[in-house]
């Protein structure tokens, strides 16, 4: 049974296909009888207009005659009803399948049936041209499609009669691809029709968009039915994703049903992302009811003309002036645009005159506003009219071919009055010319035409309406990457009338001075804001990992920043360095007074009992003791690292040579006492300097050894895991500190024994005890500092040894010539030889 057609004759066929309605009611089947013809439902006024942009092609080449003289071209055309069987019927329709079967051999050899159409113009849908291309492709009959983007499409293996004159999805999906990236978007959702469109489309765009490290936040499929439980689903998990970034690849009708359960739902402060289907639907736009949700959205659209003319040839329509059975879609046409009934039933279409009233015929077009008589936004019309002047130039370049010159076989011509589809196949895929409009009409290897699109925003105007604003545009024969997309972002609204940028991101952006730790179980672009380690600092936003600033730098407190590490050392300025520093000058200045206090009572028998020189040579090297310590203070030089060592073993060594001098002149002046004993002439004052002099001389040439070989140098400690810089003075030679420290030792326990050994003498006065005491001390601290010096961290080594230096010093002082002050300054009576010598009854060690 034929379907209804829309026919015009001519010498030349064009075959058409349009969606004019956008369901399908399926009849029930009982398989009792014949099954009822297909009724179509909801007529789409867009759809008829770009139905009558194909007429007026047509039209308006017949009637200039310049491009294709003496020749006029026809058309039928056929309602595919936006459903692949459908679409398929019609097909079969234009290949004339009505007039019986064709012969395998003969379909080979000529290419095409008896009866054919040329060329077909359509199908809109990408699934319907899928299954007509496949149909098509069989007899090589050409087909250009004004509306179907799908990127599979573009297999010319599978589909080798199919060109469009709409860019294919894959350049659709890059210019959505860099306009995601270039506002920086990671968490978007993805919303797609289910068909060949929608889902391919969306598919490429995830893949796309995962390359950037971006992550999609859905992924959800429109059914057909769209059945609202389903599509409520969808709205939940929008809301549930967080996503505040929503790409919807559908076709206008599956978005609409999305949109009406999103309006249900109160879902808002959704950035939406139109594919090209419905980025300028009248049908969306229209309604009032979608303003408040898409008020902001954006997407790409195909660049878009002014037709002359067109507006007055849509409106030229009246059932009045045709008879209606000559056009079977003015009659729902009319009926839809004015609510009432014509009366006339069409068979293939739906017809309910139920509570309409009756038309008259002669309303008028021009008193009713609506999508079809819209032309601010000719688009896809633009794209019909180019597939129609695309095939008249290629019929043209085909009668123009010279003989002898011809592009098949033996350089042959075509027969201009028998068109071959096959034949005209080739002259569509290599037509090229500039039209009126100043664009480049061509196809490239896979049939698709130059991509590029406008960016449009939809800006709500202050009369309510909404406006498609320009925004920017992409270009896909532009070379460098970074220019194909050109955005105008100062004029851009987003949702809710914001000028700012929406955020759509899964996590916030890490600040500098954190980075980003991924989540377990999550994907890439959810993860938290992790503050770099001390040392280590990121300077920008969503670092990856930080970055460890070099030895001597360290982060400043925001870990933003390397900075120069703090210089420490045990300073003149710091509260330690002053305490030390006033310890030191009160010991010496305690000497002195003590110096000052023998010399005023030199000539009394407590200062003269023990060798007085060595007495004053002692607190000399004591004084010396205390002001060395001053050496350790300070920022390290190489001049006072090699001071500060020397000076401390020379002048201890000087010290403790004094006190082993005393002590021996004490133990062997009580066996001088013996009789017989002739022994204190080898123990003179001068065998005593002797004794002082080579055991300092000893240390002497140690520290000369160390300095000459090895001397002790400023360094600069910095450890990685500190702020600090340490200044402090490396040894050298560890073995000859260690021998310096070793000797001072030695001469200690010498002093030490001896001591001991002298502790029992008869005297009331017995120094040998004081020194037993003082060396007692002094040999503790420094077995004690030892463990300390090697465990003190930085500055606080050097700080330990200074307090060993002085706590020895100090215990030396106070144990060895406090008591004789003692006598001196407040008991005189004891300060007798007579009392000095005589023999104390509570005087035991």
């Amino acid at each position: 049974m034929s379907l209804p057609v829309l026919e015009k004759k001519g010498d030349i066929i064009l075959g058409g296909l349009f969606s004019l309605h956008d369901m399908v009611g399926e009849p029930s089947l009982s398989f009792t009888s014949t099954p009822p013809p297909t009724q179509c439902t909801r007529f789409n006024f867009r759809t008829f207009r770009w139905m009558q942009t194909m007429i007026f092609a047509v039209e308006e080449i017949n009637r200039i005659g310049k491009l294709l003289p003496n020749i006029t071209l026809g058309y039928k055309i056929y309602d595919s009803c936006s459903t692949p069987h459908q679409a398929l019927k019609a097909a079969m329709e234009l290949m004339g399948s009505e007039t019986g079967s064709v012969d395998e051999g003969e379909t080979q050899s000529k290419g095409a049936c008896q009866g054919t159409v040329p060329v077909v113009i359509g199908d809109g849908g990408s699934t319907q041209s899928l299954v007509v291309a496949r149909f098509l492709g069989v007899f090589h009959v050409p087909q250009v499609s004004y509306f179907s983007s799908c990127a599979c499409l573009s297999d010319k293996k599978e589909f080798p009669a199919f060109l469009r004159t709409m860019p294919s999805d894959f350049f659709q999906v890059d210019a959505l691809v860099q306009l995601v990236k270039h506002f920086g978007w990671t968490w978007v959702g993805v919303i797609a029709g289910d068909d060949a469109y929608g889902r391919g489309g969306a598919n490429i765009f995830v893949e796309k968009v995962r390359k950037l490290e971006a992550c999609v936040a859905l992924h959800e499929i429109i059914p057909k039915n769209r059945a609202q439980a389903a599509i409520s689903s969808i709205v939940s998990s929008i809301r549930s994703s967080r996503a505040r970034v929503i790409l919807v690849f559908a076709v206008e009708q599956d978005a609409a049903a999305l949109f009406d359960e999103a309006v249900r739902q109160e879902l808002m402060g959704i950035q939406w992302l139109a594919s090209e289907a419905w980025s300028t639907a009248a049908v969306l736009s229209t309604p009032r009811k979608y303003h408040h949700i898409l008020q902001g959205s954006m997407g790409f659209a195909i660049r878009r003309a002014q037709i002359p003319g067109l507006r007055d040839f849509l409106l030229r329509l009246s059932p009045s002036s045709l008879d209606a059975h000559e056009d079977p879609f003015l009659v729902p046409f009319w009926e839809e645009v004015f609510q009432c009934s014509l009366g006339v039933h069409t068979e293939g279409q739906a017809y309910n005159a139920e509570a309409k009233p009756p038309c008259t015929g002669t309303e008028e077009l021009r008193s009713i506003t609506n999508i079809y008589s819209d032309v601010s936004q000719l688009r896809i019309s633009y794209n019909v009219y180019k597939a129609v002047y695309a095939i008249a130039h290629s019929l043209e370049a085909m009668r123009s071919c010279v003989k002898g010159k011809g592009p098949f076989l033996q350089q042959t011509c075509p027969d201009a009055d028998n068109i071959q589809p096959w034949q005209l196949l080739h002259y569509i895929k290599h037509v090229g010319y500039l039209n009126s409009f100043g664009d480049e009409i061509k196809f490239d290897l896979n049939g698709d035409p130059v991509a590029m699109y406008d960016l449009v925003n939809w800006q709500l105007k202050p009369n309510g309406e909404m406006d498609f604003v320009t925004i920017g545009k992409f270009d896909e024969t532009t070379l460098a990457v970074k220019e194909k997309l050109q955005i105008q972002e100062e004029n851009i609204l987003w949702n809710g009338n914001q000028t700012k940028v929406p955020l759509s991101v899964c996590s916030n952006i890490c600040p500098p001075g954190t980075r980003k730790a991924i989540r377990p179980n999550f994907p890439i672009c959810c993860y938290d804001c992790v503050v770099c380690t001390a040392g280590e600092i990121s300077n920008q936003t969503d670092a990856i990992e930080c970055i460890r600033c070099l030895p001597e730098y360290w982060s400043n407190a925001e870990q933003t920043a390397c900075i120069p590490k703090q210089v420490e050392f045990l300073s003149f300025g710091d509260a330690m360095g002053i305490t030390l520093m006033a310890i030191s000058l009160i010991g010496s200045f305690s000497t002195c007074i003590v110096v000052f206090i023998f010399s005023c009572h030199r000539t009394t028998p407590i200062v003269r009992a023990n060798n007085s020189e060595l007495s004053f040579l002692l607190l000399l090297s004591l004084t010396l003791c205390f002001l060395c310590s001053l050496t350790f203070i300070g920022q390290p030089s190489e001049w006072s690292c090699m001071l500060r060592h020397t000076a401390f073993g020379i002048t201890f060594v000087l010290c403790i040579s004094c006190i082993l001098g005393k002590t021996i002149v004490v133990l062997i002046a009580f066996k001088a006492t013996l009789p017989g004993s002739n022994v204190m002439k080898w123990f003179g004052p001068a065998q005593q300097r002797a004794i002082i002099t080579i055991c300092t001389l000893i240390q002497v040439v140690i520290c000369t050894v160390w300095l000459v070989i090895a001397p002790p140098t400023p360094r600069q400690l910095m450890p990685r895991e500190s702020a600090i810089v340490i200044l402090l003075c490396d040894e050298g030679s560890p073995i000859a500190f260690a021998l310096v420290l070793g000797y001072i030792g030695l001469l200690a326990c010498i002093c030490l024994l001896l001591a001991f050994l002298a502790r029992k003498l008869p005297d009331n006065f017995n120094e040998a005890k004081l020194i037993t005491f003082s060396m007692l001390i002094f040999c503790a601290v420094w077995v004690a500092f030892i463990p300390a010096y090697i465990s003190s961290p930085g500055k606080y080594a050097t700080v330990t040894e200074v307090f060993a230096i002085l706590a020895s010093s100090y215990g030396l002082l106070v144990c060895i010539f406090a008591p004789k002050c003692y006598i001196i300054l407040l008991r005189p009576d004891k300060n007798t030889r007579k009392h000095i010598m005589s023999k104390g009854a509570n005087d035991k060690f």
